[in-house]
């Protein structure tokens, strides 16, 4: 199966099971895409926001810059990740997918962490031609929350 069909399979059953269903009790799911989200910022840096969102047993995780530009996000469905088509899906790599990005720039700064829940990790890089490279990878399973910087939904 090619990348893009696969792709194309595993976004259309995230749909089907998440953005278009109802939300888990509690949980915000309004705002996926916009610059300030109905739901909290769980992010480990002052530089970015982090926004978490829970919908029928899938993590929606965006990440937008200081200013409230949406650079990327990601869905999780039990550590299998697809990039969203939100911000600079193609800054966006996972453990599945990497980024499509230029090769001509190169890291302008160190990278950061900006989101873990205990089960994956999102860094944030600046780059020389002006983006950020997001970074998505899995966690071994976190037995302490407030050591892996965990947050609740």
């Amino acid at each position: 199966m090619s990348k893009l069909v696969a792709r194309c399979t595993l976004f259309a059953t995230l749909f089907a099971l998440g953005l278009s269903g109802a939300a888990s009790a509690g949980t915000p799911t309004q705002g996926l895409g916009q610059s300030w989200p109905n739901a909290r910022d769980v992010s480990l840096n002052p530089h970015y926001h982090a926004y978490r969102f829970l919908s029928h047993g899938i993590t929606y995780i965006q990440i937008n810059d200081s200013v409230g530009n949406t650079i990327g996000a990601v869905a999780d469905a039990g550590g299998q990740f697809i990039v969203l088509p939100i911000g600079h899906e193609e800054s966006v790599a996972t453990p599945q997918e990497a980024a499509t990005t230029s090769n001509v720039a190169a890291p302008a700064g160190a990278s950061s962490v900006v989101y873990n829940d205990g089960s994956s990790t999102v860094t944030a890089t600046p780059m020389t031609d002006g983006t950020t490279t997001l970074i998505v990878s899995m966690d071994s399973i976190c037995t302490d929350p407030a050591a892996c910087g965990s947050h609740s939904p």
